[in-house]
């Protein structure tokens, strides 16, 4: 199975993995079914990235000059900044889980609201996991052009996550 999936593209390989699904779904009605369908794919195909850590979903879900409009500080631009961000948290949180709530999606915009869950084994800049859970939201409004992610607002509840952490 590794050789067959080595020799697929990123596309490929993305179309077999399934992807979350919202807990509740709120749409638009005035949206073709065609702008509805890629609009909410994109959105899916990006929170599933953010639960399995698969980078190809992310390179599939975003424009290659997508633009982060609520960066942490130091993180680049573009999708690599997303992966870089995913696998950074992944070497402090390994069981990294992130559920999709709900998704409103209107226009060209789709929001998330993200659950994210797993266990803090590794490291997290100089902090060390003593296996303490780490349970947090965060809320995603992407813009969405032709079937891609252009641009994300986002934001975190980073001070539940930094107490869960022991950084504060």
């Amino acid at each position: 199975m590794a050789l067959i999936l080595a020799g697929t593209t990123g596309t490929a390989f993305s179309a077999q993995i399934e992807l979350v699904k919202p807990e509740h779904l709120i749409v638009d009605k005035s949206l073709t079914q065609t702008q509805l369908a890629a609009n909410e794919y994109v959105a899916r195909e990006y929170a599933t990235f953010w639960n399995t850590g698969e980078e190809s979903l992310a390179r599939n879900a975003l424009v290659i000059n997508f633009i982060d409009k609520t960066p942490p500080e130091g993180r680049k631009q573009g999708p690599e900044g997303a992966i870089l961000a995913s696998r950074a948290f992944r070497t402090a949180v390994p069981d990294l889980r992130c559920d999709v709530e709900q998704m409103i999606i209107s226009g060209n915009r789709a929001v998330s609201h993200l659950h994210f869950h797993g266990t803090f084994t590794g490291t997290f800049g100089k902090l060390k996991g003593k296996g303490q859970k780490i349970d947090f939201i965060a809320t995603d409004i992407y813009e969405i052009s032709d079937g891609k992610i252009v641009a994300n607002w986002h934001i975190e509840d980073n001070l539940t996550l930094m107490k869960q952490l022991g950084a504060l």
